[in-house]
């Protein structure tokens, strides 16, 4: 696997690139491997579409916008943003919505992080502190703050002062690395929420007839 640099509490070190084999298809794959934009965008999309539909978001986006640079994205114009999440195949199930999260999510890391989206994680002074920044992302909220939390400490190695005690301890995607890791994380997580709604379905056994 190719080495490149990265950044480990804010020093580069020279470390192999992470592999998130999270939708099957090798350059969307490595994109969001390299690029923290590309990670963050996917993120962004991932809620009520498979997890290889949400991470092929950023390399489609890539191909019908030529960027996925935050600084270009975040001026562009709305409604060219949400043609690219209409034309089919559509980025995620509700194109108009998502393209203004990913715009205000490009737009966030402008303003506050410069356009580089590693700042976050680089420059948090430990895992709270990273937590509350990333759940102040448009797109994102507490649970995939902690999640993201993990994703930054076992996939990029940031490994920021009290991340265990933030990030979950069940199986997420900071734990999936190849395929059939997903495939795997993908069953349980479906049969969880089988067990859910079966759970909920169920009537109380002193209010049956």
């Amino acid at each position: 696997m190719r080495a490149r640099a990265r950044y480990r509490y804010g020093v580069a070190t020279k470390t192999a690139a992470p592999r998130m084999e999270w939708t099957g298809d090798p350059e969307a794959d490595r994109l969001i491997s390299e690029d923290p934009t590309a990670l963050l965008i996917g993120f962004c999309l991932d809620q009520q579409v498979p997890v290889e539909w949400a991470f092929m978001g950023p390399l489609r986006i890539k191909e019908r916008l030529g960027t996925i640079d935050p600084a270009r994205i975040a001026t562009m114009d709305p409604a060219r943003v949400e043609a690219s999440f209409r034309t089919p195949p559509a980025l995620h199930r509700y194109p108009a919505s998502m393209a203004r999260r990913v715009q205000g999510l490009c737009a966030a890391i402008v303003t506050d992080y410069a356009g580089d989206a590693s700042r976050i994680w680089r420059e948090s002074s430990d895992a709270r502190e990273l937590e509350r920044r990333f759940a102040a992302l448009p797109g994102f909220g507490d649970m995939k703050a902690k999640i993201m939390v993990g994703v930054v400490a076992k996939q990029l190695g940031v490994k920021t002062k009290g991340w265990e005690q933030v990030a979950p301890s069940w199986p997420t995607l900071a734990d999936v690395h190849t395929v059939g890791e997903r495939e795997t994380y993908q069953a349980q997580k479906r049969a969880h929420k089988a067990a859910l709604r079966a759970a909920a379905g169920a009537k109380p056994a002193s209010r049956r007839r």
